[in-house]
C-alpha cells in the first residue's frame, strides 16, 4: 500500500500564504511521507476540474485551498466531496467570521494583500533611500531622513536600518570614527532631526569585531578589535549623544527587531513634538 499522500495545495494568488499554512500543519506530525503539488492562480471551475482530475490519479490526495471567491471555494468542495477527496479551506471560515465582526463585507479580491497601493510605493522608496544613505553616505541631503541613526561600528545600524526601510522609514545611519563623523547640519541643528545614537557594551563589541576580523580573514588591524580602544569608542559616542541631548538605544542584548521598535517609538514622540 502507498502511503505517501499527495498534498495538492491550490490558490488564486501565489500560494505563499498556504505554502506556509501548510508547512505550519506538517511541523505538528512525525515521519509522514508526502509529495507537493502546487497550482497558484487558479480562478476558473475548467482549472479545477483539470486538478481534480490530476489529483484522481494519484493515491491518498489531500486539497488544501486558498481561494477567496466564495462561489469558486465552494464549487471545489463540493467537486472534490463527489470524487471522495478530502479538501479543507483554509481562508472562508476566517473571512467569514471577520466580516461578521467588522460588520463589513470581504472583497473577495485575489491577492488583495499585494495591491499595490501608496504604502507599498512609500516603502519601496525608503528602501531605495535607505540603501543610498548607508554608513554615512549622501549626508548632503540627510535632512530628508525620517529617522538618522548614529553609532560606533558594529552596533547594527546598517541591519537596523534596512529593517525600518521595510516600515517606510527612510533612515541614515552614521558611523562614529571622530569628530568630524557629524554632519554640519546635524550639529548646528540637533534637534531640528530625529536623531537616535546606538550603543552596546564594550566586550560584547569586542567579541562582534573579532569575530568580523575572522570572518574577513583579516588580522592586521589590531586598534579595531582592542577593548581599551574600544571602550574609549563607545564612551566619547556616549559623550556625543550626551552633549546634543540625543536619545540612545542599547543593542547589547537587543535584536534588530527589538532595537526597530524602540526607535519607532521615539520617532512617534518625536514627530508629536515637532
Amino acid at each position: 500500500m502507498n502511503n505517501t499522500y499527495q498534498i495538492y495545495l491550490i490558490s488564486d494568488s501565489t500560494g505563499e500564504t498556504l505554502d506556509r499554512i501548510f508547512l505550519a500543519i506538517k511541523a505538528q506530525f512525525q515521519n509522514i511521507e508526502y509529495e507537493i503539488h502546487t497550482f497558484s492562480f487558479t480562478r476558473t471551475e475548467n482549472q479545477i476540474l483539470k486538478i481534480l482530475s490530476n489529483a484522481q490519479k494519484n493515491g491518498n490526495p489531500i486539497i488544501l485551498y486558498s481561494i477567496v471567491d466564495s462561489h469558486l471555494a465552494k464549487y471545489l468542495a463540493n467537486e472534490s466531496d463527489k470524487k471522495n477527496i478530502p479538501c479543507f479551506g483554509v481562508l472562508g471560515d476566517l473571512i467569514l467570521s471577520f466580516s461578521k465582526l467588522l460588520n463589513q463585507k470581504a472583497s473577495h479580491q485575489p491577492s488583495g494583500q499585494h495591491v499595490l497601493n501608496e504604502e507599498y510605493y512609500k516603502r519601496i522608496e525608503a528602501i531605495q533611500f535607505t540603501m543610498n544613505h548607508d554608513d554615512g553616505n549622501l549626508v548632503n541631503d540627510i535632512d530628508k531622513s525620517d529617522i538618522i541613526l548614529l553609532g560606533v561600528s558594529r552596533t547594527s545600524k546598517t541591519p537596523t536600518s534596512i529593517y525600518l526601510a521595510n516600515k517606510g522609514f527612510k533612515t541614515s545611519n552614521i558611523p562614529l570614527v571622530n569628530k568630524n563623523s557629524i554632519p554640519k547640519k546635524l550639529q548646528n541643528n540637533p534637534k531640528s532631526y530625529c536623531v537616535i545614537g546606538l550603543n552596546t557594551e564594550p566586550e560584547r563589541l569586542a567579541d562582534i569585531r573579532k569575530n568580523r576580523m575572522n570572518s574577513l580573514k583579516e588580522n592586521e588591524n589590531k586598534s579595531y578589535t582592542d577593548l581599551e580602544k574600544i571602550k574609549t569608542e563607545v564612551n566619547e559616542a556616549k559623550n556625543t549623544f550626551k552633549k546634543y541631548n540625543w536619545p540612545t538605544i542599547d543593542v547589547t542584548r537587543k535584536s534588530v527587531e527589538e532595537t526597530a521598535a524602540s526607535i519607532i517609538k521615539i520617532h512617534e514622540i518625536y514627530k508629536k513634538n515637532v
